[in-house]
């Protein structure tokens, strides 16, 4: 399904609707209980990171997170070199989960991670329980790397290379 999709930056207005997502029980199993800290983290604005809300004809449908894992703050990833992005990404509208807009949200992305010519990687951390995650994100060309354990969450890491989305994902 192609839908007419567009990425808007999250604001103090999404609130309600981000705490509303986390709630759900397709986030939960995907993502776990994290707390994102939403009250925080919309009204913070840093130069590493965008949050954005996809939405079809002006409806929020989902998250969209990219951020410079060797500048974000809270060294989420550990020591990471430059010119990597990590993507988060989930549907929040249970109404829209599988029917391929979670596809067309995540190439946005990566066009959007490529389009500045340093990066040269997207890594990402499905949880490693997440097999339908693992199994899109291997889709789209990530290639696995390893299982690590993020806070309290085993996770399985991916990276995309430049190289590797020209070949399966269009990057222009």
């Amino acid at each position: 399904m192609t839908s007419d999709m567009r990425l808007r930056p999250a604001t103090a207005d999404d609130l309600e609707m981000l705490r509303r997502w986390d709630a759900e029980p397709h986030i939960v199993d995907a993502k776990g209980m994290e707390d994102w800290g939403w009250e925080s983290e919309l009204a913070r604005d840093p130069d590493w990171r965008e949050q954005l809300i996809a939405e079809i004809d002006n409806r929020p449908i989902g998250f969209v997170q990219i951020i410079d894992p060797a500048r974000e703050d809270a060294h989420y990833w550990g020591d990471c070199p430059d010119n990597l992005r990590a993507i988060d990404i989930w549907i929040g509208e249970p109404a829209y989960v599988g029917r391929g807009l979670g596809t067309q949200m995540m190439r946005m992305a990566i066009q959007r991670c490529f389009a500045e010519p340093c990066v040269e990687a997207i890594i990402i951390d499905p949880l490693a329980s997440n097999t339908r995650a693992r199994r899109f994100y291997e889709r789209l060309g990530f290639r696995f790397l390893e299982h690590r354990r993020f806070g309290e969450d085993d996770c399985a890491v991916y990276r995309l290379t430049r190289s590797d989305a020209s070949s399966g994902v269009s990057v222009r």
